[in-house]
C-alpha cells in the first residue's frame, strides 16, 4: 500500500501545482489587461473636435467676429474646406464647409453628414494617444472592432516630405462605439522650421484669451451606455453630475487632465430639445480661458447681448448663444479651477 499512497500523495501534489500556476497566470493575466486599460486610458487626452458649418466662411465668422477666437488657414481638398482653431496644450477645433455639390467626402465626414444634412454642427471627436498601436490591439481585444490605422499622405503639404514618417496617423471604429463618433489620433514632430515656430505661436493667440479645449459633452438618451463603454476602454472615474444650465444630467469621465461629459436630458430644456432635434450628438465644448471676464465682455460684444455667469464643472463659466450658428454649446470657463471630475448640482 506504501506505493499507492507514495503515487496518491504526487498526483495531489502535482494538482496542487497546476492549480497554483492556473491562478497566478490568471491573476497575471488580470493585471496585464488592467494594466493595457489603464495604459490606453492614462495616455489619451482629448485632441480635437470636429465642427461643421453651413460653409466654411460661416462658421470662421461665427468663430472670429462673435466668439474672439483666431481662426487658422487650412486646405480645400475635394470641396471639403477646413480651418483650424489651435490651443497651445495642442488641443484644436477643426472647422468644416462643403464648399461644391460634387464634394468628396471620407466615410467619417458622410456620416456626420447623414446626421447634419448639411447644417451646422458636431458628430465626431478624437482623442490622441501616444501608445497608438498598442491602443488599437487592446481595443480589438475588447471586441470594439478599430478600422485598420490610416495616416497621412507622404505628399501631405503639411508634412516633411515622403522620406519622413507621416504627420498623423489615426484609426475610426468599424462599428459606432458612443453615441457620437470616435477616432484616435497620434501625430509625428516635424521639422522646427523657423516658419513653422513662428506660426506655432502665432496660432495660439486668441483674442478671447482661450487657452484649451478642455471638455467635450456627449448628448445620448443613454448616458448609462457611454459611460460602460468608456469604461471598457480604459477610462474609469466617472462622477454623476447635473447641469442644470441646459437641463441634462449624466457623468463627468475624467480623460487625462480634461473631462468628457456624457449627457441626456433631465426634463425640458435645451438638452431635450437638442436630441428632438438632431438626435445623438456633441452638444457642446467647454473652452479654458486665460481671463474670464474678458472673454465674456467679447462674446458680449459680439453677439450684442448680456450673458450669464455661473459656477460649473470647471469653476466660473458663462455660455455664449452659439447654438443657432454653430449647432454646438460653447461654454467658457476660467483657468485654474481644478481638473478632476467633482458631482455639481448648481
Amino acid at each position: 500500500m506504501k506505493p499507492q499512497r507514495s503515487k496518491t500523495r504526487i498526483r495531489l501534489r502535482t494538482l496542487c501545482s497546476a492549480l497554483i500556476l492556473c491562478a497566478t497566470a490568471t491573476a497575471a493575466s488580470a493585471a496585464d489587461t488592467s494594466r493595457a486599460a489603464g495604459g490606453v486610458g492614462r495616455t489619451s487626452e482629448i485632441d480635437h473636435a470636429l465642427l461643421w458649418g453651413r460653409s466654411i466662411d460661416q462658421v470662421s465668422s461665427v468663430m472670429a467676429m462673435k466668439l474672439g477666437f483666431q481662426v487658422r488657414p487650412g486646405r480645400n481638398p475635394d470641396g471639403v474646406a477646413n480651418r483650424y482653431v489651435r490651443f497651445e496644450d495642442r488641443s484644436y477645433l477643426e472647422l468644416f464647409g462643403i464648399e461644391r455639390a460634387d464634394a468628396k467626402m471620407d466615410p467619417g465626414m458622410q456620416a456626420d453628414q447623414a446626421s447634419l444634412h448639411g447644417g451646422p454642427g458636431a458628430r465626431t471627436f478624437g482623442l490622441r494617444s501616444s501608445i497608438l498601436e498598442q491602443a488599437h490591439a487592446w481595443l480589438q481585444a475588447q471586441g470594439f472592432a478599430p478600422t485598420p490605422v490610416f495616416t497621412a499622405s507622404p505628399d501631405d503639404p503639411d508634412g516633411d516630405g515622403p522620406t519622413q514618417p507621416p504627420r498623423w496617423r489615426l484609426f475610426a471604429f468599424e462599428r459606432p462605439v458612443l453615441s457620437s463618433h470616435l477616432f484616435y489620433i497620434d501625430y509625428s514632430t516635424l521639422e522646427a522650421t523657423p516658419a513653422r515656430v513662428v506660426d506655432t505661436r502665432v496660432a495660439y493667440e486668441h483674442p478671447n484669451g482661450a487657452r484649451a479645449l478642455s471638455g467635450i459633452w456627449l448628448l445620448s438618451a443613454d448616458t448609462d451606455a457611454d459611460r460602460k463603454r468608456f469604461e471598457r476602454m480604459g477610462f474609469s472615474g466617472a462622477t454623476p453630475i447635473r447641469f442644470p444650465q441646459i437641463a441634462a444630467r449624466g457623468y463627468c469621465i475624467p480623460v487625462g487632465e480634461k473631462r468628457l461629459l456624457a449627457l441626456q436630458p433631465d426634463g425640458a430644456g435645451v438638452a431635450a430639445e437638442a436630441l428632438r432635434q438632431g438626435g445623438p450628438q456633441l452638444l457642446g465644448v467647454s473652452i479654458e480661458v486665460q481671463d474670464i471676464d474678458r472673454a465674456q465682455r467679447r462674446v458680449e460684444r459680439g453677439y450684442d447681448a448680456t450673458m450669464s455667469r455661473y459656477r460649473g464643472l470647471q469653476g466660473d463659466a458663462f455660455l455664449a448663444p452659439t447654438q443657432a450658428d454653430l449647432g454646438l454649446l460653447v461654454e467658457f470657463h476660467a483657468s485654474g479651477s481644478g481638473m478632476a471630475c467633482a458631482a455639481r448640482s448648481e
